[in-house]
């Protein structure tokens, strides 16, 4: 009977960690028969979880949600983890949270063993939080972009620009990323049929649910090394977007040390992406790197460089008729 009752909140604890299980492979991840897999999700039905089913080809197990919130079984790390982000949440950049982080806190350390409730103490004696002003994101935005993470389903929402724009995205959601004072989400712009990392906060209103999709590969193997590649220009005056007619390991190289999102486009051209505070500056460093290139935006970095050219040109005529 209790190897039984152990097995039950493996089983529970199996399905709350992941979205769908197939009856096989919950079978073999626990070393039972799938016979016994279907009485243990009988058994959890009779104590009231709702757990989900769907035979054939491809059918399993879900973990549907309930009336009330049933009980969460934890490992060892992840109770300690949920111990320490409920403290940093209590006092973080999350709006809504704080209250409810502080009583579920005071629940959880409640029932920590003593050995847990150590491990959680240590970490909260060594670890200095050094308050900052960044912008407060609404919890029930990054709830919603988190599940349609985690489930593949496209979201539609209100954004607003560096300038507070508004503008309507209609996007695939893969990822979300926090800096020590910002939320952004990785996402795949449909419209404009490119990745673009969203700042959340900037997220006018809670998302609305698209269709499911088919996920892509993603732009890179290390996420957060390119969403803060990508938002390294995001403090900058200026934004600019340029096609450079060379290939993107070359250009990466001469652009070393400056901040630019370098992506190939084919083994002959790459997409830069780059910031400045000024348009003398972009436009140097664009041209400095000795390659033809195109300017897609701002459309003051456009005009600035035809003004450039004109003044070059003009230089270079007062030169000959000098020389003549």
């Amino acid at each position: 009977m209790v190897q039984t009752s152990a097995r039950l909140l493996r089983v529970l604890s199996l399905l709350q960690s992941r979205r769908f299980w197939a009856g096989a492979d919950l079978a073999r991840e626990l070393g039972v028969t799938e016979r016994s897999v279907r009485r243990d999700i009988d058994r959890l039905r009779s104590l009231g979880y709702p757990v989900h089913a769907t035979a054939g080809v491809g059918g399993g197990y879900q973990l549907g949600a309930g009336k009330e919130l049933p009980p969460l079984p934890l490992e060892d790390e992840e109770a300690v983890a949920v111990a320490v982000g409920l403290r940093a949440a209590a006092t973080g950049v999350v709006t809504g949270l704080e209250e409810a982080s502080m009583r579920a806190l005071a629940k959880l350390e409640q029932v920590l063993p003593k050995r847990l409730r150590r491990r959680v103490n240590t970490l909260q004696s060594v670890s200095v939080r050094i308050q900052d002003a960044g912008p407060r994101v609404n919890a029930e935005v990054l709830t919603a972009l988190a599940n349609a993470c985690r489930d593949s389903e496209g979201v539609r929402f209100d954004y607003r620009n560096r300038s507070g724009t508004p503008t309507a995205r209609r996007v695939e959601p893969y990822r979300l990323v926090h800096t020590s004072s910002r939320w952004y989400l990785l996402a795949f712009d449909l419209d404009k049929e490119e990745w673009r990392t969203f700042r959340v906060d900037r997220i006018a209103s809670k998302p609305k649910p698209d269709r499911r999709f088919q996920p892509r590969a993603l732009p890179s193997d290390d996420i957060a090394a390119y969403v803060s590649q990508s938002v390294s220009t995001d403090v900058y005056r200026y934004r600019a977007h340029a096609t450079v007619f060379a290939p993107a390991d070359e250009v990466r190289r001469r652009w070393s040390g400056l901040a630019a999102r370098v992506e190939p486009i084919d083994g002959q051209r790459c997409s830069v992406r780059t910031g400045g505070n000024g348009l003398e500056g972009l436009a140097f460093h664009l041209a400095y790197l000795g390659f033809d290139f195109e300017v897609h935006e701002p459309p003051e970095l456009i005009d600035h460089l035809r003004a450039m050219s004109a003044r070059l040109a003009r230089a270079a005529r007062r030169r000959r008729r000098s020389t003549s």
